[in-house]
């Protein structure tokens, strides 16, 4: 049988489109949220630091021996190229910091959306050894499922939740830091 026969025959057998369910509003849980997402964030093996001035001064006294950084960010950071949607995944498997700015925080599990664009490269998000995510308080909600209705992700084309720095425990069971991607993760929090 043909290609063309095959694609012709499930196209005429696809069945109908049906809606998504409404999924109920879950009353978030007790506790005020910037406090749950910090302590979701640390438990996942990230760190949250409290920003009141500029991120290039944050970099500058938390990250002064950082070789290659990064930055997707409106403002300064001394040091830092910026890497674009053309830019090779090589260029930036040796970065020692990127940062970019988080779209939206999620208290319930400490997990941070990244769109493409935000990032600039999908792998700018991977590779580095250390990534920063800045984000604004005001971005933070109570569950995935508020996040989900907040955020457009068709539109996106691509983006991703993290939630704390690379890790594994496939390996003899033992949780290995760093395993598949970033050793570190910390969230800037304004």
């Amino acid at each position: 049988m043909s290609r063309e026969r095959i694609l012709k025959r499930i196209q005429r057998n696809r069945p109908p489109a049906v809606a998504l369910p409404d999924v109920p509003a879950f009353a978030p849980p007790s506790g005020a949220r910037r406090a749950r997402f910090i302590a979701a964030v640390e438990e996942a093996a990230g760190a949250v630091v409290p920003l009141e001035g500029d991120v290039g001064a944050w970099v500058q006294r938390a990250c002064p021996d950082a070789r290659g950084v990064a930055a997707r960010l409106d403002e300064a950071v001394p040091g830092a190229w910026r890497p674009g949607p053309d830019t090779p995944p090589e260029a930036l498997a040796g970065l020692d910091l990127f940062l970019c700015k988080g779209t939206l925080g999620v208290a319930e599990n400490g997990a941070v959306w990244v769109g493409e664009a935000a990032a600039g490269r999908r792998a700018a998000l991977f590779l580095p050894e250390h990534v920063v995510l800045v984000l604004p308080c005001t971005a933070l909600v109570d569950t995935m499922h508020e996040a989900y209705r907040r955020l457009d992700v068709r539109a996106a084309g691509f983006g991703v939740f993290i939630a704390g720095p690379s890790k594994t425990a496939d390996i003899a069971q033992a949780l290995v830091i760093g395993a598949h991607g970033p050793r570190r993760l910390t969230v800037l929090l304004r």
